[in-house]
């Protein structure tokens, strides 16, 4: 087995309660590496068109890889793959904090979960071995007692990755959640829901075993020489966190502002920005596993209304965005607790914010009325009217009921003129950034295999207008920065950057230090000295491209094609001003995506593009 790798992951029946212990194959890995590209193929030998998200039948794959928890810099991350309750297609979702490294080092490159505990359980894996325990008395609880509980039951510096009671009552986005009160979170698509159909609470592991590294003196000699440059390019990522951006991306027309419909909102994003959150309520900072740079804050209100018992995870930029300025709310400390409250229950804040701004124009144009709200008053800009939603969500009462089955079918519910201020791709709803100020973001979105989604190609900030100067990666043929209006050249920017972040998301490592210059050479060198292949960048992105076919073709499976590649009425046929005031030109750049990847006229992959990548869409897993 190479290095990098245990070589093993364990096959977990809830159903009857049996563990299988299976080893990776070396071929395999070479084909797919691991995290979502392993998990991908996992996924799509284990179910087809004809698996429910909820059922029995849907595999939850987590999975790490080759680069997870060596000395490579913020590389304690995993990867959760599965056919999504929300979308009904492919989703994966990436977390950092540090369970990923105690897995490995527990004994086990990933776990595959199949079947339904007949009762509430969770999994206590620790050096090779795997219980399964009575999770009853945690069945319930948030996120926050959940941890703690099972570090008491367990062993004083387990990890453990769980689900609220979201995830229990099977609301479509809920998240897995973990680090406590931390709160890092495997976010988007739902698969804390599947998580929950299948009685699972919780994931506890400790390990202290090695991980294999090919040329560990190689490897810290570079992490030496290239880390301290990182931590120098990104000091304002560690001081401000990723909301550092906030004001500047209202300036260029990249925040969303009332559901996607106002241009310009400037001093509220002054009042939440990360600046605004170092001056008010942040106490500390904090760092996932192996990360140098620490773009985690810890807040604290210390009285009022939104008083919370102890300093933890601070509001990260996606969660400003689509809870903050979404819907018009520029409460910071109220906006503080939103986020613990999301983060307690298990939910996504990209979706939570994206329905409960909808759910705002909704009863702005009478659509939905204050009984439907169970008494709630759900104007723009009232911060305690989020709140009560996101409890109704959560607990599934009043509209929160239906706003759990997520944005579609909330739509359809609805009626009338819903459909036509519904942000949202092939189901997912949108993250805090407008694909009109950055228009590769535009093809990115309807192009991203689990719907909208700003890091399967993480392409917007290497345009022009966010920051000053724009960051640059020439080791991927873009040594200036692009014109954020213009569509020419945008397929094959995507393209290509879809291929490196599916490796990303593979090895699994943070993508944040590609703001450092932490990029494809860099990248592939790191990954050369943990495993001993010996790849070049040309093998490296052939690579990801195989791995992102895999997914897109997983999808065609299931009915995905250039019909579904498409965007919202509201963001290609409305202009909202401000700094931005065009719409973005997406069939031309959708023809030149397509043409540039080798698939047809129809957004699928062609016989000769599968047959060049060596991709057997049929592969069985054993």
């Amino acid at each position: 087995m190479s290095n990098g790798y245990i070589g093993r992951v364990a096959r977990i029946n809830l159903t009857d309660r049996k563990v299988f212990i299976e080893s990776l194959d070396e071929q395999l890995l070479r084909k797919y590496v691991g995290g979502s590209g392993l998990g991908a193929a996992i996924l799509s030998a284990k179910t087809g068109v004809e698996t429910d998200p909820l059922a029995e039948d849907n595999p939850l794959i987590i999975l790490t890889g080759p680069l997870t928890g060596t000395p490579v810099l913020s590389s304690d991350r995993f990867e959760v793959i599965t056919k999504s309750p929300l979308t009904g297609i492919y989703t994966e979702a990436n977390c950092g904090g540090h369970w990923a490294e105690r897995l490995k080092r527990s004994g086990f490159d990933g776990l595959i979960l199949e079947g339904k505990a007949e009762g509430p359980v969770y999994l206590w894996v620790h050096n090779k071995q795997i219980e399964i325990r009575s999770a009853v008395h945690l069945w319930g609880l948030d996120t926050f007692v959940t941890a703690d509980r099972i570090k008491n039951e367990t062993h004083e510096t387990v990890q453990v990755i769980c689900i609220g009671p979201a995830g229990e009552r099977l609301v479509k986005f809920a998240t897995i959640m973990t680090d406590g009160e931390h709160a890092r979170a495997a976010g988007r698509g739902g698969v804390g829901t599947v998580m929950g159909a299948k009685n699972l609470k919780a994931i506890a592991v400790f390990g202290d075993g090695e991980i294999p590294v090919f040329d560990e003196r190689g490897l810290s000699n570079f992490m030496k020489e290239f880390v301290p440059g990182v931590v120098r390019n990104l000091k304002i990522l560690h001081d401000y966190g990723t909301s550092n951006a906030v004001e500047n991306l209202e300036r260029c027309g990249d925040l969303p502002i009332k559901n996607w419909y106002q241009g310009t909102w400037k001093e509220g994003a002054a009042k939440i920005s990360g600046q605004a959150i170092a001056r008010t309520i942040q106490t500390g900072y904090y760092h996932c596993g192996r990360c140098p740079i620490g773009c985690g804050r810890t807040v604290q209100v210390k009285t009022g209304p939104f008083k919370q018992d102890f300093p933890q995870a601070g509001p990260e930029y996606e969660s400003l965005g689509m809870l903050g300025s979404n819907c018009l709310i520029d409460d910071l400390e109220g906006l503080a607790k939103a986020n613990e409250l999301c983060n307690r229950y298990g939910m996504d804040t990209c979706t939570t914010g994206s329905l409960i701004g909808f759910a705002m124009e909704a009863y702005e144009r009478g659509l939905i009325s204050q009984d439907d709200l169970g008494g709630v008053d759900l104007r723009w800009g009232d911060v305690n009217a989020e709140i009560a939603m996101i409890h109704q969500i959560a607990r599934r009462e009043h509209l929160g009921d239906l706003l759990a089955e997520g944005i579609v079918k909330t739509t359809e519910e609805i009626g009338g003129c819903a459909a036509e201020f519904a942000v949202h791709v092939k189901g997912l709803d949108f993250p805090a950034h407008d694909p009109r100020a950055k228009v590769s973001s535009a093809l990115a979105y309807a192009t991203s295999n689990r719907g909208a989604c700003h890091l399967q190609a993480f392409t917007h900030d290497f345009e022009e207008g966010t920051f000053d100067p724009t960051p640059v990666v020439p080791d991927m043929g873009y040594p200036d920065a692009l014109d954020r209006f213009a569509a020419e050249g945008k397929g094959e920017f995507v393209a290509k950057f879809q291929h490196l972040m599916s490796m990303y998301d593979s090895l699994v490592t943070c993508k944040l230090p590609l703001f450092g210059g932490f990029s494809l050479q860099p990248l592939v060198k790191a990954f050369n000295l943990v495993t001993g292949w010996d790849w070049d960048e040309g093998k490296f992105l052939e690579s990801g491209e195989r791995i992102f076919n895999l997914k897109r073709m997983y999808n065609v499976r299931l009915g995905i094609s250039r019909k579904d590649d498409v965007l919202p009425p509201r963001i290609l046929t409305h202009r909202r001003g401000g700094g931005t005031d065009t719409l973005p030109r997406l069939n031309e750049m959708l023809s030149d995506y397509y043409q540039y990847r080798g698939w047809d006229e129809f957004g699928i992959p062609t016989k000769e593009t599968l047959n060049r990548l060596v991709l057997d869409v049929d592969e069985k897993w054993q």
